[in-house]
């Protein structure tokens, strides 16, 4: 993935693990859990923690742990990935709260239904966790599959939403 030069972040500590919030001047850009699968290298990335893009991010995913919101409403720049990436991402977003979807149902939605693999892959290097919400994507049989952030996490997120 390329970033926008222009790409700050701040710390956020999640109640299921510290997170990286990042965000350029068009929206947020990414929220991985410190450690997750390809999370970029953010080492020359400033801190910028009052950054107004950062502070909107941070206050609602406090609200999302706290039950209070059940959609994001926020600005976002996924323009570092692929065009098919920027589709999977984008399909994401249409899966509510409490919701689930299949790879291959995520694919049909893109109008790609053979595309399982790609999709797993895109949905796999989704930069925005939990605003993005690959981890309401299951297996085909509703198994819990992969997730860049853990099992564990993607399990407390969907306990969260009422979805298991």
């Amino acid at each position: 993935m390329k970033f926008d030069p222009s790409i700050v972040q701040a710390a956020y500590a999640s109640p299921i693990g510290p997170m990286i919030v990042a965000a350029t001047s068009r929206g947020v850009a990414g929220i991985w859990f410190e450690g997750q699968k390809h999370m970029p290298d953010n080492s020359a990335w400033p801190q910028q923690p009052c950054h107004p893009v950062l502070l909107q991010a941070i206050a609602q995913l406090d609200e999302y742990f706290k039950g209070t919101r059940s959609a994001f409403d926020l600005p976002l720049d996924l323009q570092g990935g692929t065009a098919f990436q920027q589709s999977v991402w984008q399909a994401l977003l249409a899966i509510p709260r409490g919701g689930t979807t299949s790879y291959g149902q995520l694919g049909q939605r893109i109008g790609r239904p053979a595309a399982m693999r790609a999709v797993g892959a895109a949905v796999g290097r989704n930069p925005v966790s939990v605003v993005v919400p690959c981890h309401r994507v299951v297996g085909a049989d509703g198994s819990l599959t992969g997730y860049a952030g853990g099992l564990d996490r993607k399990t407390a997120l969907l306990q969260l939403e009422g979805a298991i």
